[in-house]
């Protein structure tokens, strides 16, 4: 069923479903180097699938739909005198590639501001409208 959507409500979505994109980033991030005693355990990178929101006459949003891991294999260390090694000595690395989440990072920030920009100009435009008919 299609929803009545203003441009803030559209905005507004698209900054939620952003913000739930950044938080994955931070936490992809906050995993980088991490290890595991098993390869089940290890940590993967996590991204936010989109949904697409349609609203009445053509307009539309965005939605996080859910959360994927990364099907990326984690990568298997020797190190026979870690805490968390196993019977053969190996620990695995979270499978997290930290440059491409620095990029994830950045487009996720500026996708943000964009979206601040175009309330911005809305709040403004409403307002000048407002002004006009004083």
């Amino acid at each position: 069923m299609a929803e009545n959507l203003s441009i803030f409500d559209i905005s507004g979505r698209a900054m939620a479903a952003q913000l739930v994109r950044l938080n994955t980033t931070a936490s992809n991030l906050a995993n980088v180097g991490t290890v595991s005693g098993s390869e089940s355990t290890a940590f993967r990178s996590m991204k936010p699938v989109f949904r697409t929101v349609m609203g009445e006459a053509g307009k539309a949003t965005v939605q996080v739909d859910r959360i994927d891991n990364s099907k990326s294999a984690p990568v298997k260390r020797y190190e026979p005198d870690h805490p968390l090694a196993d019977k053969d000595g190996n620990v695995w690395e979270a499978a997290v590639d930290s440059a491409a989440e620095m990029v994830e990072m950045l487009e996720t920030s500026r996708q943000y501001q964009n979206n601040v920009q175009v309330l911005a100009t809305a709040k403004g435009l409403i307002s000048e409208t407002l002004r006009l008919g004083q």
